[in-house]
């Protein structure tokens, strides 16, 4: 490593101890006792929007861990690693959350972190989405996260998801690449994709989630933790979630730093992309929803739609526990 990397790994690193000294309240620590646990993994994979659990690697050491692993884990993988206990703990997009309790995995989702981060492109010439009638729209594959995200957005604007959209799948060409060729009309993007395509200036936005209605009034990711780890560990289990929303608090507060955290950790390869994501959406607003709100939002419209069996109350009462967000919501005030 050079010293120039190591010297940007230690402001990041020190940055962040500096921040969270900040917002760190000892005696609320004090006075719910040590950590029943001092072991927690946590779910990896690139998406930038997961910054505030990767950045939560020194809180977490704070709230009195000391084995923290990142578990490499695919987006549609999060669910059954937290089910199948190869992980204790994952962000997601809520969607995908109710979507894989739906389909069986026993999670249970224990708070908001952020809101936004999706955005869907299209061609000159589409504005809105009830301009996708007719059109090639790219997702990886049929029932992938894009795909259904676009499929609520279509049914709420009154399209036939399946008779008014062209769907154009290709498991072995991303999206993006499709649009980039010309050869698909609009796709749902995630972050790097979003800046990717803003920097070469190609498509134009017209569904960002953390600005648009209604899919900004409700949480993007929210945190799922293994079943069991939450019974037998409550202590544990407030501490990674108060380690990762003060991870959210901090990539709201300083995404220079938070990004060249990531970075360097390898979590994410490019510092530009990263501050941008960082910059652009709502990590800071954690305290303003709620997240009974944003499961029933997205339960209500996949049970609408057919895409799930579950009724929605039925999932919010046996797969969700507010207890430690309801806490931390007046212990982190800002």
């Amino acid at each position: 490593m050079s010293l120039t990397q190591t010297r940007r790994r230690f402001l990041a690193t020190t940055g962040l101890a500096g921040a969270a000294a900040l917002i760190r309240p000892p005696q609320v620590l004090a006075a719910e006792g040590s950590p029943e646990t001092t072991s927690v993994r946590i779910t990896k994979n690139p998406g930038i929007c997961y910054a505030p659990q990767y950045v939560a690697e020194e809180l977490l050491r704070d709230e009195g861990f000391t084995d923290i692993r990142y578990v490499e884990t695919s987006t549609s993988e999060i669910g059954a690693a937290i089910a199948q206990g190869k992980v204790d703990f994952g962000m997601n997009y809520a969607l995908q959350i109710v979507r894989d309790i739906d389909a069986g995995a026993p999670v249970t989702v224990i708070g908001g972190v952020m809101v936004g981060c999706t955005e869907l492109f299209a061609r000159q010439g589409i504005n809105s989405v009830a301009d996708l009638k007719g059109k090639r729209v790219g997702a990886q594959a049929a029932g992938s996260l894009p795909n259904i995200l676009v499929v609520l957005m279509a049914a709420q604007v009154g399209l036939d998801p399946d008779k008014d959209i062209d769907w154009v799948t290709d498991p072995s060409v991303k999206p993006k690449e499709l649009f980039v060729d010309g050869k698909i009309d609009a796709f749902l993007g995630f972050p790097p994709e979003p800046q990717e395509l803003r920097a070469r200036g190609i498509g134009h936005v017209i569904v960002a989630m953390a600005i648009d209605r209604p899919w900004s009034q409700y949480y993007c990711c929210m945190l799922g933790g293994n079943p069991e780890y939450v019974r037998k560990y409550p202590v544990a289990t407030k501490r990674v979630l108060r380690a990762v929303l003060k991870g959210a608090d901090l990539c709201a507060t300083d995404p220079a730093a938070a990004s060249r955290r990531i970075v360097d950790r390898d979590f994410t390869p490019r510092y530009d992309y990263a501050a941008q994501t960082l910059s652009e959406n709502a990590y800071d607003k954690w305290r303003e929803y709620d997240p009974k709100d944003t499961m029933r939002f997205y339960a209500l419209r996949l049970h609408d739609t057919g895409l799930i069996k579950r009724i929605p109350t039925k999932i919010i009462a046996e797969n969700t526990d507010w207890r430690f967000f309801n806490q931390l919501k007046r212990e982190l005030k800002t």
